[in-house]
C-alpha cells in the first residue's frame, strides 16, 4: 500500500537515514534553495532536507525528497522503477482483446486497474484549517530560489510543487498538472501552464465562454500522488487513478470548500480559487531546470478565495537549475516507468535513456529492434510525433545491442557509427516553452542522428565491421585465474 501522506514518507526516509534535519533558523529567500542546491550537487543526490525553523513562518520547509535513485524507488515503494514498467507492460499486453476468450482473459486485468479509482471522502486532514474569510499567502514558506526570480515589484517568491486541479467545462474530466506559481501577493498568484498543455487548454474553453474558471492547488501529498502530477500521461487518463495504480490503493479526494473540484484528502496546504477570462500579469523571471533564466512573459493570474490546510503542515518545495537536481530523478523515472507506453506506439524500440544534461527536451537516446534500411529514420520522426517526444530536440537512435544508459559507450558507439550527411536528419517543429536558444519562442529545428548499423540499400559501400570482442575461452581462463595473477 502507498504512505498515508507526505509526513510518513519523510519518516521513513528519517528511519533509513536518508534525511538530514536543519535545526538552526533559515532564511526561505535564497538560503534554502543554496542548502538545498550543494545537497542535490553531492554524491549520489545527498539526503532530503527537513528545515526546522524557517524566519517567518511557523511551518517547516522539506525539500530534495526524492533526489537520489534511492529515494525515488522508495517513493514509490519498489526495488527498482522498472518493476513499475512491469506492471503497466503486463497490463497492456491485455490490449485489445479480440476473441471472446480473450475478453474473459482480460476481465480481472481490468477489474485491477479499476479497483485504483480515486473515491471521495469527508473530514478531509487536509481541511482541518479552513480560511476564507482573510486568505494569506505571506504566513507559509513559499521560497525564493534565484537571485534573478520575480520582478522589481515582488519578492520573488515561487510555489514550486503545486498540483494545479481543473476541470474540463465541456466533458467534466479533472486533471492535475504541475505548473509553479509565482507569488504576487497575499492572494494572488501567476499561473505558468504553457499552451501545450491540458491546463492552458482547459482555460481556453472557458475563455472562449467569458467564464470564471475554478481553480484548486494541492501542495503536499504522498509521493506517489506528487509523482504522478508530473507525469506525461495521456490526457483521458485521470492523474489520481495512476497515483493510485502506482500505490497500489485509492488516492482518497475531497470536495473542496469552494467549488467542485476534487483535491487529495492528505494534502498539506490546498488553495482554492478561480481565473479570470483574459487577465494576464508578468510571470517571472523564474531560474529554471535547463539551468537559465526563463524569460518573463504574460499568464493567467489565480486568485485565491480559500485556503485549507492541515494543523502540522509541511511545506514540500523542489529548487529547479543545473543539473543534476531532485526533478532529474523524476525526469530519469518518468522514462523508465513509460517505456512500455511508447513501445506500444513503436514495438521496436527497446530501451530510451533521457540523460539529464538534456533536462528531457533537449536530447534522448534510444535503441532499437532495426529491421529493414531506413527503419531508425523513421523511429526518429514517429517520435517527434507522440506527445511529449515532439519537444526533443536530439533524437539519437542506435541497434538493440547497444546499452543506452552507459552514456560512455553508447557515446563510443555513435561516433564510431555516423556519416553526417547521410545519417542526420534535420527538422523543424514544435519546442518545448523554457527553450531559450531557438529563433521563435516554442517553434524551431530539431535534429536526429541515425547511428545504427548501415546497410548496403542506405549507401553502405562497404561491409560494415565486426565489434572487438575477446574469446568466450579466454575470458572464462582469465576469471578463473584473476587471483593468480595478484590482483
Amino acid at each position: 500500500m502507498g504512505y498515508k501522506d507526505l509526513r510518513e514518507f519523510i519518516k521513513t526516509l528519517e528511519e533509513r537515514g536518508l534525511l538530514h534535519r536543519v535545526k538552526v533558523e533559515v532564511d526561505p529567500i535564497l538560503e534554502i534553495s543554496e542548502i538545498t542546491d550543494r545537497m542535490c550537487k553531492s554524491p549520489d543526490g545527498g539526503k532530503a532536507l527537513f528545515f526546522e525553523r524557517v524566519r517567518g513562518s511557523r511551518y517547516p520547509v522539506v525539500t530534495n525528497i526524492v533526489g537520489s535513485f534511492e529515494r525515488m524507488n522508495l517513493s514509490l515503494k519498489v526495488n527498482r522503477l522498472e518493476d513499475v514498467s512491469s506492471r503497466i507492460e503486463e497490463l497492456l499486453d491485455q490490449l485489445p482483446p479480440k476473441t471472446l476468450m480473450e475478453k474473459l482473459a482480460i476481465l480481472p486485468k481490468l477489474f485491477e486497474f479499476s479497483k485504483y479509482l480515486p473515491k471521495r471522502v469527508k473530514n478531509a486532514p487536509c481541511q482541518e484549517i479552513i480560511e476564507r474569510d482573510n486568505p494569506d499567502l505571506s504566513k507559509f514558506p513559499i521560497i525564493k530560489c534565484w537571485p534573478g526570480d520575480g520582478q522589481p515589484t515582488d519578492e520573488g517568491r515561487f510555489i514550486t510543487l503545486p498540483m494545479v486541479f481543473t476541470k474540463d467545462i465541456e466533458t467534466g474530466r479533472q486533471n492535475c498538472g504541475m505548473y509553479r506559481l509565482h507569488v504576487y501577493d497575499k492572494t494572488t498568484t501567476g499561473m505558468h501552464w504553457h499552451i501545450h498543455k491540458d491546463g492552458a487548454r482547459h482555460y481556453d474553453k472557458y475563455r472562449a465562454l467569458n467564464k470564471k474558471m475554478p481553480v484548486a492547488v494541492a501542495i503536499g501529498s504522498d509521493p506517489a500522488v506528487i509523482f504522478s502530477s508530473a507525469a506525461p500521461l495521456p490526457e483521458p487518463i485521470c492523474e489520481m487513478l495512476f497515483a493510485g495504480f502506482l500505490r497500489r490503493e485509492r488516492v482518497e479526494m475531497t470536495k473542496c470548500i469552494s467549488s467542485d473540484i476534487e483535491v487529495p484528502a492528505n494534502s498539506e496546504l490546498v488553495l482554492e480559487g478561480y481565473i479570470e477570462p483574459g487577465e494576464t500579469k508578468m510571470e517571472g523571471p523564474f531560474g529554471d531546470h535547463t539551468g537559465f533564466y526563463s524569460a518573463p512573459d504574460y499568464y493567467p493570474v489565480f486568485h485565491i478565495t480559500c485556503i485549507t490546510h492541515k494543523k502540522e503542515m509541511l511545506y514540500p518545495a523542489t529548487i529547479v537549475g543545473k543539473p543534476p537536481m531532485e526533478d532529474c530523478y523524476m525526469g530519469k523515472a518518468i522514462g523508465r516507468i513509460f517505456l512500455p507506453l511508447l513501445r506500444l506506439i513503436l514495438p521496436e524500440v527497446r530501451d530510451i535513456c533521457l540523460p539529464m544534461e538534456g533536462v528531457f527536451h533537449n536530447a534522448a537516446l534510444i535503441s532499437m529492434k532495426k529491421s529493414y534500411p531506413g527503419h531508425a529514420k523513421k523511429v526518429i520522426h514517429s517520435l517527434w510525433g507522440s506527445g511529449q517526444m515532439m519537444f526533443a530536440k536530439l533524437l539519437i537512435v542506435v541497434d538493440d545491442d547497444v546499452d543506452v544508459q552507459d552514456m560512455s559507450y553508447t557515446a563510443w558507439r555513435v561516433l564510431n557509427s555516423v556519416d553526417w550527411k547521410r545519417d542526420v536528419v534535420i527538422a523543424e517543429g514544435p519546442l518545448d516553452d523554457l527553450d531559450h536558444a531557438a529563433s521563435w519562442p516554442r517553434y524551431g529545428s530539431k535534429m536526429g542522428i541515425d547511428a545504427t548499423r548501415k546497410t548496403k540499400e542506405e549507401g553502405m559501400m562497404r561491409d560494415w565491421p565486426d565489434e572487438l570482442f575477446m574469446s568466450e575461452e579466454i575470458t572464462s581462463l582469465v576469471d578463473r585465474r584473476w587471483r593468480d595473477y595478484g590482483f
